[in-house]
């Protein structure tokens, strides 16, 4: 997300972590002369730094094996969707230990939810360490990527200003996408009305957790539903048109052939019929569960009304061994003497 670009929680769930983009953080330089994103120390921790091939992490001392797994997991990143290979790079990985050093290393607090932060501007991100998602796995390297997306996208455009859509649509895209409860929850506010538009995801990126998720939601489908058509190399196309005209609306136009207001609309469309209640209640997971239970129910109670019919049944035949059969008692009828 961007911060004031921001990103987040499980949606894949499409929100499971926040992420978010803010402006810059400033500090002294570090030992190689290069301009350090942050103080020395943060929350009364000295913070060391580890380089790898395309990243400096900075880390305190208890987190300094992570901070070795995270250089090796930006490395191994695969390339971005419509992005140069070499991006990014360059890229300041913050590992904060406690919630007030995540706040003291963006320079200002952030809402709650938040998962990770990118900084596009300082080539910065920020992970936690001491509490929430795990950076290093799950719902963690989901979030990574997402920011990483972020740093990405901003160094390939330069000083462009990216709609807050495009850029969260984007990175959500790039770490994942949304899953079929994202679907769900995004058929019914646009069933309700309750989907802002596009255009209002500004920089003013909401605060609220349910507010954010919403607009972590819409981005998401709207980029994904943009690449269906034109697929990553429709996206290389509009991204060079794009920074070579430095026109969003003019390069959206020239490549997908419609204006960002005509594709507002036919998105709006698409999600209606594709995510109909029948498609959403058919791939998921809930709706199997209760049809599962919902047989089961069934197949038992057929079982019962069986045994009570094979029990009448059962009274209404002879018994096997009948009183008149016994002839050890007297009956009336004797024998020959």
């Amino acid at each position: 997300m961007t911060a004031p670009r921001r990103a987040s929680l499980t949606f894949a769930p499409i929100l499971t972590a926040c992420v978010l983009v803010v402006p810059m953080v400033f500090g002294p330089p570090d030992a190689a002369g290069q301009e350090r994103p942050l103080p020395d120390t943060l929350d009364g921790e000295p913070y060391g730094s580890v380089r790898s091939q395309r990243a400096i992490i900075y880390h305190a001392p208890r987190d300094s094996l992570v901070a070795i797994r995270v250089g090796e997991l930006l490395d191994e990143q695969a390339s971005l969707p419509g992005l140069p290979e070499s991006v990014p790079d360059g890229v300041h990985a913050v590992l904060a230990h406690t919630p007030a050093a995540f706040d003291e290393a963006i320079g200002g607090a952030v809402p709650e939810w938040r998962a990770g932060v990118a900084i596009p501007s300082r080539d910065m991100l920020v992970m936690p360490t001491g509490e929430g998602v795990r950076v290093v796995d799950g719902e963690g390297l989901r979030t990574l990527r997402h920011e990483w997306a972020h740093l990405g996208l901003h160094q390939t455009l330069g000083d462009l200003r990216i709609p807050r859509w495009f850029n969260e649509g984007y990175a959500q895209w790039a770490s994942g996408g949304f899953d079929v409860m994202g679907a769900w929850r995004l058929r019914v506010l646009i069933a309700l009305g309750r989907a802002p538009e596009m255009d209002s995801l500004t920089l003013g990126w909401p605060a609220d957790r349910e507010q954010a998720r919403t607009a972590y939601l819409l981005s998401a489908s709207a980029v994904t539903y943009l690449l269906e058509a034109g697929g990553e190399r429709g996206l290389e196309l509009f991204l060079e048109r794009w920074r070579d005209t430095r026109s969003f609306e003019g390069a959206f136009r020239e490549t997908f052939g419609l204006t960002t207001g005509q594709f507002e609309s036919d998105w709006k469309r698409h999600v209606r019929q594709r995510y109909g209640w029948l498609f959403v209640l058919s791939h998921s997971s809930l709706f199997w569960l209760l049809l599962a239970l919902v047989l089961l129910f069934m197949v038992r109670g057929r079982q019962g009304r069986n045994r009570e019919k094979l029990a009448r049944l059962r009274a209404d035949d002879l018994p096997d061994s009948p009183a008149y059969w016994d002839t050890s008692q007297d009956s009336g009828v004797r024998g020959p003497p």
